[in-house]
């Protein structure tokens, strides 16, 4: 018995969606980033995961 898988492929689209944010990987870095929104993440991936954007370097309140 002989089965045919067919693949496609296809470009996906470059932006973010909201459903993708759930699939990003971040590396456990600790190089902490305050967000906008006054959170500490560990770094800016964790902090672009979550959707935050715009942070600074250090944590929150220091």
């Amino acid at each position: 018995m002989f089965s045919v898988f067919i693949i496609s492929c296809s470009k996906k689209d470059e932006t973010i969606q909201d459903d993708d944010l759930n699939s990003i990987v971040c590396i456990e870095i600790y190089d902490p980033v305050c967000g906008s929104n006054g959170i500490t993440y560990s770094n800016s991936c964790f902090a672009e995961a979550a959707g935050v954007y715009e942070y600074s370097s250090g944590e929150c309140g220091s």
